[in-house]
């Protein structure tokens, strides 16, 4: 893996301990719940699709020589994962608003867990 990969992947994992670590806590301790609201909605698209493109040029990377297997299916992973995430997010806003918990929780929780399995990829 090249030092501009290990650089990007860095950049990912930093990006995803931030959010999880410091902005979530800090948010959720210091905003209502309806004002955390249109932060999270403004800041979750940002985050998965600056992480999807982080991971896309990671990729590429890889198919031009830089890196091998290992890395190309890291860093398809990270894309992949990201852009699944991005792409439900009208549908978990959607199931907030309707009120419908049991899909948010479904939403929200697939979300979370592809998040953080990039972590351990």
């Amino acid at each position: 893996m090249s030092s501009l990969q290990i650089l990007l992947s860095g950049v990912i994992v930093g990006m995803i301990v931030f959010q999880a670590g410091v902005v979530a806590p800090v948010l959720f301790k210091t905003l209502s719940p309806e004002q955390a609201g249109p932060f999270l909605r403004a800041i979750f698209p940002k985050l998965f699709g600056l992480v999807f493109f982080l991971g896309c040029a990671a990729l590429a990377l890889s198919f031009f020589g830089i890196g091998g297997t290992i890395s190309i299916g890291v860093f398809l992973i990270t894309a992949i994962f990201m852009a699944i995430c991005y792409l439900i997010i009208p549908a978990t806003n959607s199931a907030k608003d309707s009120g419908d918990e049991k899909t948010f929780k479904k939403l929200h929780s697939l979300s979370v867990f592809l998040t953080i399995a990039i972590l351990f990829f």
